[in-house]
């Protein structure tokens, strides 16, 4: 005892409630942590116990075998995708309003067109039917004798009346290709009522001869500057053709150039 008559020694066990309030306390605001140290302490044990484990059957030789699968790594990748499906679905649609678009643009041109009366219509309709039908019989004339599609079609569907003359029905002769052979055989051309009894029209087995005719004829002599020419320069194809005399028409060029760019027939030359 103490001469002012407290006891000297120190009493802790009078501090155990203020200890224990201040720990709650520290305890309270540091859980998260502590939690998340003791995850990481476990995980760090658990793995430095595998490699002890695996260098233990190493050095004695053993072969670990195990029938469940390890697990696999996670796809970064893969991973970021499924973050950005599931958090970020606007984007995704916006994305793909964007590509759905683009996808159409080729179209914008068909879109945008002019509006048609329905006889205008049902022309364009037939026209382009028989594009279809044809250009890719073009398109490998095109690259076997180097004349553009788009000459080759719009002659086709001038000379033909888009597949629907008598000419290109009875005969197949789609290019209005005159027969000069003075020793004609059954079969090989005819001559129709209308026609003058000079004009003698070859006659072809289908509508793929008549177009492979047609690149011959424009390989002869009096054709050859065309092939001096931009094969991508329509217009000097259409008024050279006019020049040489393929047809009389004195608007024959202009008409073939009408047609590329109605139905935008200048696209099969690329």
């Amino acid at each position: 005892m103490a001469l002012s008559g407290k006891p000297i020694l120190y009493d802790w066990r009078a501090q155990l409630p203020r200890w224990k309030r201040q720990f709650e306390d520290w305890f309270r605001q540091n859980r998260l942590k502590i939690v998340g140290a003791g995850i990481l302490v476990l995980i760090v044990c658990t793995k430095d116990l595998e490699f002890s484990v695996n260098m233990s059957h190493q050095s004695q030789g053993a072969v670990v075998t195990t029938s469940a699968e390890p697990p696999r790594e996670p796809n970064p990748a893969k991973a970021t995708s499924l973050i950005w499906e599931e958090a970020v679905p606007e984007k995704k649609e916006a994305v793909a309003r964007k590509e759905k678009k683009a996808a159409k643009k080729p179209e914008a041109v068909e879109i945008n067109r002019p509006k048609r009366s329905p006889a205008e219509e049902a022309k364009y309709r037939k026209r382009m039917d028989y594009v279809d039908r044809f250009v890719k019989v073009a398109q490998g004339e095109m690259k076997k004798y180097g004349i553009p599609a788009s000459i080759t079609l719009a002659q086709g569907l001038l000379e033909s009346s888009a597949g629907e003359s008598r000419l290109s029905r009875q005969n197949n002769n789609h290019f209005g290709i005159k027969c000069h052979s003075r020793s004609c055989g059954k079969g090989h051309c005819s001559n129709f009522s209308d026609d003058s009894h000079k004009d003698f029209f070859r006659i072809y087995p289908n509508a793929w001869e008549s177009y492979r005719a047609h690149s011959l004829v424009l390989k002869r002599d009096r054709y050859q500057f065309l092939f001096d020419l931009s094969p991508t320069d329509y217009k000097a194809w259409a008024h050279g053709l006019k020049k040489a005399g393929y047809a009389t028409d004195p608007k024959y060029g202009d008409k073939l150039i009408s047609l590329i760019e109605a139905l935008r027939l200048h696209k099969y030359d690329r």
